[in-house]
């Protein structure tokens, strides 16, 4: 079934994850998503661990990530 209306649709945790860290850096995303794993030696794969197990965090990361989509 496809997701037309869904901007996340095909798009994973990681691509997400590689965006912002390009387009924000991991200072300014510990700065908006207050999370140890942004803020204490981050990397893609602890974020991505600790995001995975974390359902209130990746939402406020996928909310982060649409925002600055939006904005391009």
């Amino acid at each position: 079934m496809t997701q037309p209306n869904n901007p996340l649709h095909g798009v994973t945790l990681e691509m997400i994850l590689k965006s912002l860290v390009k387009k924000l850096g991991w200072k300014e995303m510990g700065h908006r998503v207050t999370i140890k794993c942004f803020n204490d030696h981050p990397s893609i794969a602890s974020s991505l661990k600790f995001l995975r197990k974390t359902p209130w965090a990746r939402a406020k990361v996928e909310s982060l990530y649409l925002d600055q989509v939006e904005k391009k």
